[in-house]
């Protein structure tokens, strides 16, 4: 059985409140992307519309530190999700696991055009008890921009508190 229910609810809002602040992917910060991750099929999905202020050094063109920002976060969110999913651990009852990142490489493939909306993929290689590698794609207009290789290692029970 899927934890995720739903295609009305994001990984992200599986997050505990204490853990739902991040710039890229918390409910709870009012200024932040509050980016939203799904399961579509055995890859995960988020989608994102670029405002006009988070162009880079070109004009109409996507800041490549936003790109990073948006592979980081996703794969954060589909590295809980898998594990919860790995662990049989149903959402409903119990929060998700936060993940955090402890190596990101990003590829910059092509410029990522910012008046589009741009959609990110998430695969995970392997899971090995606190740590998820995946391997992820930013895409816009059909085109892959970037990918990245991240490993999220899920934060201990000690340092949560």
């Amino acid at each position: 059985m899927d934890p995720i229910k739903s295609e009305t609810h994001a990984f992200q809002d599986y997050y505990p409140e204490n853990y739902a602040h991040c710039y890229g992917c918390g409910r709870l910060n009012d200024h932040g992307l509050k980016i939203k991750s799904y399961w579509d099929g055995d890859e995960s999905v988020c989608h994102f519309m670029p405002r006009s202020y988070h162009t880079g050094g070109y004009p109409n063109l996507m800041y490549g530190g936003l790109i990073a920002s948006l592979i980081d976060c996703h794969a954060a969110g589909t590295a809980s999700a898998a594990k919860a999913k790995a662990d049989g651990i149903d959402l409903e009852t119990h929060p998700l696991e936060r993940f955090v990142t402890a190596s990101l490489k990003v590829d910059y493939l092509s410029p990522t055009p910012i008046d589009v909306p741009v959609e990110v993929r998430a695969k995970v290689r392997e899971i090995s008890g606190r740590k998820v590698w995946l391997d992820a794609t930013l895409l816009a207009k059909g085109t892959v921009c970037a990918k990245g290789e991240v490993l999220m290692i899920q934060i201990p029970d000690k340092a949560k508190n």
